[in-house]
């Protein structure tokens, strides 16, 4: 049986999922595909369990590590933005808690997921929550974000959750024709999500919210 409390009970109960799901439409998600996830997936079984009744807040809070696990409405308008249309192969870069990986996973219209982790902590931490949740169709990895993921590329869709100065070429190379690559770019003085589309002419740009992430740092620990 498992330890977590997949159901939730007061401030962690269903309920107060279905208000968060209630901001975030006020908010301007409409994917009903990803409101739907953001109503299923427990948030609060992915922070520390002294944080639980803040789960469904509209922040963002530590996980540990000098981690923070991203507010609900940045997480749901990062999975809208790359599920603009079926995704058969996604890679994440920075599992983190395992939160974001989660409601991509919900997502119907998402395949296979693919995930890399620098901080060995967390991918542990991140499995044991996901494996709560029955997800079948995640792989992890602890490896290094800036390398991607090669030998499972390319990919219909890249998400990354931290922040580069400039976006890892070898990302931009793993990203198939067709494909989406969704990552906040900056420094701690700024940072703009950007979204990287790849053609048959070359790479389109787009920059579309003021966003705060952690940085995306190489190596592993």
């Amino acid at each position: 049986m498992s330890r977590f409390n997949l159901t939730g009970i007061g401030m962690t109960s269903q309920r107060t999922r279905d208000r968060l799901v209630q901001r975030l439409q006020d908010q301007g998600i409409t994917d009903p595909e990803v409101l739907q996830a953001m109503g299923n997936v427990p948030r609060h079984i992915f922070i520390d369990e002294a944080l639980a009744h803040r789960a469904y807040e509209d922040s963002s809070l530590p996980i540990g590590n000098g981690q923070t696990i991203s507010q609900p409405f940045t997480v749901a308008l990062m999975t809208q933005t790359l599920c603009n249309q079926p995704r058969a192969r996604v890679l994440e870069v920075g599992t983190g808690s395992g939160y974001q990986t989660a409601v991509l996973a919900n997502h119907r219209h998402v395949g296979r997921i693919y995930s890399v982790e620098r901080l060995g902590p967390l991918v542990t931490r991140a499995e044991e929550r996901l494996r709560a949740m029955k997800v079948q169709q995640v792989r992890l990895r602890h490896a290094d974000g800036y390398l991607g993921w090669p030998e499972e590329g390319p990919f219909d869709g890249i998400l990354v959750t931290a922040a580069p100065r400039q976006v890892p070429p070898a990302l931009l190379e793993q990203l198939a024709e067709g494909g989406r690559l969704i990552v906040p770019v900056g420094t701690d003085n700024g940072q703009v999500l950007q979204i990287y589309e790849r053609t048959s002419d070359g790479l389109e740009v787009t920059s579309i919210d003021q966003v705060k992430f952690v940085p995306l740092v190489k190596g592993l620990r």
